[in-house]
């Protein structure tokens, strides 16, 4: 059964607007193949995968799709030049978008600052055409935390914020967290919600809400829930 789909939001809109996601640890190359093969079927703009993946994802495999990794995850308790580092050799591994993860610790201690060092270290690893997204983990954030967060990630030069790992005990993207993002940084960067979206419905308010990306593992259940 299928959700009456308001306009700009038919399978094909919503498929363009997803990192199709396979970040479990116990991933392997076989897996990783599978999802490059169910990406182009579903028609997603991007697949996203752990650093070790991206020589196997590369090459005749991801042919037509963006792909994305991650950096410093799922912790964010990395120095800034390994962060850096592991950024740098995700570009050299084929990955045209880095997901790096902030010192949560950091932003809860209001060191802002600090924060907006770690993004740009990374940003400087990850130099244009790359695409870089700061995972703030904003369940784990008050909301004027996850503003400042925002302001810094945006002062660094990054491309989007991302709502959360999918692997944080706090939980994964929420609607409020995506509208308090919006506000502060949409329009100049671009929003990604990740982790916990398992339904059509869910996806939808997101989008809605302000998010210009999805990060989905669940791909296939949510894009079912589209009218074409």
């Amino acid at each position: 059964m299928t959700t009456a789909t308001p306009p700009g939001r038919t399978r094909r809109d919503v498929a363009r607007l997803v990192d199709h996601t396979l970040l479990k640890p116990e991933a392997t190359a076989a897996d990783v193949l599978a999802l490059c093969a169910d990406a182009r079927e579903l028609g997603v703009l991007a697949i996203c995968v752990s650093p070790p993946m991206l020589t196997v994802a590369r090459g005749e495999a991801v042919e037509g799709l963006v792909v994305a990794t991650v950096c410093g995850f799922p912790s964010g308790k990395h120095t800034s030049a390994v962060k850096a580092f592991e950024a740098a050799a995700a570009v050299r591994d084929g990955a045209h978008e880095v997901d790096v993860v902030i010192d949560v610790g950091a932003a809860l201690a209001g060191e802002f600052e600090a924060v907006r060092a770690d993004i740009a270290a990374v940003r400087a690893a990850v130099p244009a055409p790359g695409v870089l997204k700061v995972i703030v983990e904003s369940a784990a954030l008050p909301d004027d935390a996850l503003v400042e967060v925002c302001r810094a990630a945006e002062a660094a030069g990054a491309d989007f914020v991302k709502t959360s790992t999918g692997f944080h005990s706090t939980g994964g993207a929420s609607v409020h967290a995506v509208q308090v993002m919006a506000a502060t940084v949409g329009g100049r960067l671009g929003i990604k919600a990740s982790g916990g979206i398992r339904d059509t419905a869910s996806a939808l308010a997101l989008l809605d809400a302000g998010a210009t990306r999805l990060g989905l593992s669940g791909t296939a259940t949510v894009l079912a829930g589209l009218d074409h």
